[in-house]
């Protein structure tokens, strides 16, 4: 009988990708979402190859304990996933961190051996005081107060969702992990838009004429689900935060990029600070992933695909001038190029 893993907020656009993963490597997938009998939201997990056979999915509410337990029911392992993202108090700050506490709590009760927490780089780098060159690691924590004067709701309630589990699962004794994903992006699997995929999409239809003096560290799709895989399941591997990003780019080198692989599309050329030396993204380092046997993606191929999904899907105007995409192994920059 295959090893049962439930993976919350499974229909979203890193959690379908989970999904996919431990579907072919032969898991049995409990899947949950607030909206499991919707046949148009969930279509494309029962097309993923396996899902006829080891693939359910169930009904939860983060704040329903009840439903909790009978999703977590037998469950060897839990991928936490679920959440809102957007930065409307009223309506984040209860689920996000309420809805984690739940999920360890329950999780412990139920006897799983071990849950991966999907947190966010907002519970990281947020703080003012950082300093930029030091790297940020699984001991950086955003300052609570810094997040609420800049009403950076999300990453306040990411960052205290994660403390608390941390500590309810010292608590408990739960074998817990956690993953820190960047900006993600690559194809969509989930007919819907998500919130990453619309930093580039403004670039590609002409909504943005100039791109700010930013740095942000980035990741593909896959990545984030290869790497809860591997601390799913490697021995030792719980206890720890992992920051899973491929390299930092200046909005500048990203753009400049998504023009050479596209330039059908009108992609600004020009930053709108004109004035400021380009900003300094964070250093990080990857290689505690890297050491469990993950593998990044280089940019070119994430964002190849994901305009490459946004014209598939609809989201975008197909267009035929394309350049033939050479993946090569690309220098895991820390800095922008």
């Amino acid at each position: 009988m295959a090893v049962v893993v439930c993976v919350t907020g499974a229909g979203g656009f890193i959690g379908s990708w989970i999904v996919k993963l431990l579907l072919a490597r032969g898991y049995a997938v409990r899947g949950t979402s607030r909206r499991a009998d919707d046949p148009k939201k969930n279509a494309h997990l029962r097309e993923l190859d396996g899902a006829a056979e080891r693939l359910t999915m169930v009904r939860v509410d983060l704040l329903d304990r009840a439903s909790l337990r009978a999703a977590f029911d037998g469950c060897d392992g839990v991928i936490h996933t679920a959440s809102p993202m957007h930065d409307i108090p009223e309506e984040i700050i209860e689920p996000v961190i309420t809805g984690t506490l739940n999920v360890v709590e329950v999780a412990a009760d139920a006897g799983v051996r071990r849950v991966v927490y999907c947190s966010t780089i907002g519970t990281m780098y947020m703080d003012p005081n950082r300093d930029p060159d030091a790297l940020l690691d699984e001991s950086c924590w955003s300052d609570l107060d810094y997040c609420k004067n800049t009403k950076h709701w999300y990453c306040y309630a990411k960052t205290i969702a994660e403390k608390r589990a941390w500590e309810a699962a010292t608590a408990r004794g739960l074998d817990l992990a956690a993953v820190i994903p960047v900006m993600v992006l690559g194809e969509l699997l989930q007919p819907e838009m998500n919130t990453s995929t619309t930093h580039i999409l403004k670039y590609l239809t002409g909504e943005a004429t100039t791109y700010v003096n930013a740095s942000h560290a980035y990741v593909h799709v896959g990545d984030p689900p290869a790497a809860r895989g591997g601390v799913r399941g490697a021995p030792g591997a719980g206890g720890r935060r992992y920051v899973c990003a491929e390299r930092t780019l200046h909005r500048g080198e990203l753009c400049r990029i998504l023009a050479d692989l596209f330039p059908e599309y009108p992609v600004p050329t020009r930053c709108r600070d004109e004035v400021n030396p380009p900003k300094k993204g964070y250093k990080f380092t990857n290689q505690p992933l890297k050491d469990l046997g993950v593998k990044f993606r280089p940019v070119h191929q994430y964002l190849y695909e994901a305009v490459k999904s946004l014209e598939e899907k609809g989201f975008i105007k197909k267009t035929s001038n394309t350049k033939a995409l050479h993946v090569q192994s690309s220098p895991n920059c820390q800095r922008p190029c």
